[in-house]
């Protein structure tokens, strides 16, 4: 009877363990997914807004704010999970020098394998971005 004790025992630590180890490898993949995400989005977002025709007439660096965010909402919403709630915040947005600050906010409701409580998750990335222009 003691042997078996230890077998359930065993086999019970070793199911905890594994449910840990999902949920936080899953909660990990999803902070780095969205950080390098935002990342990535923000740097493609200001050169789909750069002002173009105003560098090439006088040589001056700047960005339209509405289309960086227009921009941005939209390729981040194309690759972003959907499993997830997002919530985008700008919260500086400079034309000229181009410097933007955004900060996306995730949330994800999953349930605990025992108790079948909700687990809410939430991650919050924020990033500063300013725009260099090789000469």
């Amino acid at each position: 009877m003691k042997e078996a004790m230890w077998g359930i025992f065993v086999v019970l630590l070793g199911s905890v363990s594994l449910l840990l180890l999902v949920f936080f490898q899953n909660v990990t993949n999803t902070d780095e997914h969205n950080s390098q995400l935002l990342k990535e989005v923000t740097e493609a977002a200001m050169w789909d807004a750069f002002d173009y025709a105003g560098y090439a007439a006088y040589g001056v660096v700047r960005i339209d704010r509405e289309k960086f965010v227009e921009n941005f909402t939209r390729r981040y919403a194309e690759s972003a999970e959907t499993s997830r709630h997002y919530k985008i915040d700008f919260y500086d947005i400079n034309e000229f020098p181009p410097k933007v600050s955004v900060k996306v906010t995730s949330e994800t409701t999953g349930s605990n394998g025992f108790s079948g409580e909700a687990t809410d998750v939430t991650l919050s990335n924020r990033i500063n971005a300013i725009l260099e222009v090789p000469y």
